[in-house]
């Protein structure tokens, strides 16, 4: 892509994004399609499968299959017909069940994945016109509104209010305002980019207009799908299998042997010697592929009827072996879900009338409603009866709160909510146990070491 700086939104316009550049207008439609064949579409880089059959093959690997093969052979040669058929038979259920439950888990997954169509507004030809995502170009101008998913990694021109949801990068719960501009030399992260909006993350609020600059693979989100995608190391669970069916075939290859120069010391037919030799491979080798395909195998099943692909059995077995799982973010990993456990008042003392208060704020605020909000809202109803809004001041991160003016027809009420150190700066006065009785702000942090007010 023609911008190859991975912190691209810290500059002004480069000569590398001046290449990009377009009026109000947008693309036309033959520049477009000039820079869909150069570019290539907007998608992740789909790395080329192996055929089913070498798939299926090379679980033949194994050292214990290898084994259990050789002497089911053996058996075959000799006579040993039956043997051969039970050796084999259990070989090939074994090797058959893990491809085939590996095969079923992949295919789930990409049904899901090209389920999903995505389509977005761009202006082309001085036209607003809905395109899907993979015809999206750098350079491309994307008219963005409440709801939307944004289509690829750009810079923001302009903005109203505009906030946007990108835990699928960064993890945080919260919306994030953007806006058009330069940042900070400080700002070094990508959560730090609020003049640019990145591919996979969803439109909260507000309205926009973006420049694309990267798309598909050169994206924040194509990265780390890429190294998802990449051929993944063996675990520790698949390494040591492999290390013990080597230490199983280098005693099985040592017995074999020392049981036939045994025999031909006492001078023992050389066939039967050999025969000897093969039935005591096949009772040294375990079973040990059948094991633990079927066992994993119960295991993705048991998963999948609580809606979850597995799409590496042995996965299974790492996840089970954690006895400790650190990180450092939650939205990517939980349901990105606020939940309200208490309303405490100003002593920290639990009170109906803060949850009261707070409920007419996220009630009559207008627009998206903040995983906050929804979390009051959630958490127990009540009646707004006569209460109407007035109007209302919007949250912003400046501010750190959102104001709403609502009355009842005998009182007015100014119910502001949002940062503590916000709130409390702007109070004289507390309102205690519910009543009308109040006393000062300063009162409370200073008597007995109280905390001050918080919402």
């Amino acid at each position: 892509m023609p911008e190859d700086n991975p912190s691209w939104w810290l500059s002004p316009l480069t000569e590398p994004q001046a290449e990009l550049a377009t009026d109000a207008s947008g693309l036309s439609s033959v520049e477009a399609k000039d820079r869909l064949a150069r570019f290539g579409p907007n998608s992740f880089l789909e790395r080329p499968e192996k055929s089913l059959l070498l798939q299926y093959l090379a679980r033949f690997r194994n050292p214990l299959v290898i084994i259990l093969l050789v002497a089911s052979a053996v058996s075959a040669f000799t006579g040993e017909v039956t043997n051969f058929v039970i050796i084999t038979c259990i070989v090939l259920l074994s090797v058959t069940l893990d491809f085939v439950q590996e095969y079923r888990a992949n295919t789930a997954a990409n049904k899901l994945r090209q389920s999903v169509s995505v389509r977005t507004n761009v202006l082309r030809d001085g036209r607003q016109i809905e395109i899907p995502v993979t015809e999206v170009v750098a350079g491309d101008l994307v008219v963005l509104s409440a709801g939307d998913m944004i289509p690829a990694d750009g810079r923001v021109l302009e903005a109203h209010d505009f906030f946007v949801k990108q835990s699928a990068l960064t993890g945080e719960s919260y919306p994030v305002e953007k806006r058009p501009g330069v940042l900070a030399a400080t700002a070094t992260e990508l959560q730090e980019a609020s003049n640019a909006v990145f591919m996979a993350t969803s439109v909260v609020s507000g309205s926009a207009r973006m420049r694309v600059v990267k798309t598909g693979a050169e994206t924040a989100i194509g990265e780390i799908a890429d190294s998802v995608s990449r051929p993944s190391e063996p675990t520790s669970f698949e390494i040591g299998t492999r290390h013990f069916g080597v230490l199983i075939m280098r005693l099985t290859i040592l017995m074999v042997m020392f049981v036939l120069l045994a025999n031909a010391f006492f001078h023992k037919p050389w066939l039967e010697s050999f025969l000897f030799a093969v039935a005591l491979a096949v009772g040294l080798t375990p079973e040990l592929p059948m094991v633990v395909s079927v066992t994993l195998s119960r295991g993705a099943m048991r998963m999948a009827k609580l809606h979850m692909i597995v799409k590496r059995l042995t996965a299974i077995q790492d996840l089970g072996s954690m006895d400790v799982l650190c990180t450092d973010k939650t939205g990517t990993l939980t349901e990105a879900k606020i939940r309200l456990e208490k309303h405490v008042d100003a002593q920290g003392q639990p009170s109906e009338r803060v949850l009261e208060l707070a409920y007419y704020n996220s009630f009559f605020e207008t627009g998206l409603k903040s995983p906050l909000d929804e979390a009051i809202l959630e958490h127990q109803h009540i009646e707004t009866g006569a209460w109407k809004k007035i109007d209302e001041v919007p949250f912003d991160f400046e501010r750190r709160r959102v104001s709403v003016l609502i009355d009842n027809g005998k009182t007015r009420w100014l119910v502001v909510k949002g940062a503590p150190d916000e709130i409390v700066g702007l109070c004289t006065h507390y309102e205690a146990d519910g009543a009308a009785a109040q006393r000062p702000v300063d009162d409370i942090a200073g008597e007995d070491s109280q905390p001050v007010p918080r919402a």
